[in-house]
């Protein structure tokens, strides 16, 4: 008999996809959990992504760009119709 894997039952991280206003996307962007939640909800993590994204931008030497919206990743994503889109190309 095989056993399960057990899941943590606090995730150290949270992944988020991320949507630029040029239109490009990076997915599982990786926030630490213990910053979310409370009052605020996901919004600290704009604030992490921003930060990862300055850090990546000293790096590459490429300007960093500006976010749209920030989504967890695994979520479906929801249209002004209404309609859920997967979020993934031909779904």
């Amino acid at each position: 008999m095989s056993r399960k894997k057990s899941k943590p039952l606090d995730a150290e991280f949270v992944m988020f996809d991320v949507f630029y206003e040029d239109g490009s996307r990076t997915s599982n962007r990786r926030v630490p959990s213990n910053l979310l939640g409370g009052l605020d909800g996901d919004e600290p993590a704009r604030d992490a992504i921003i930060e990862q994204d300055r850090v990546i931008a000293e790096k590459s030497g490429k300007p960093s760009l500006a976010i749209s919206s920030i989504v967890r990743s695994g979520k479906p994503m929801v249209e002004k119709t209404g309609k859920e889109k997967s979020g993934r190309k031909g779904g």
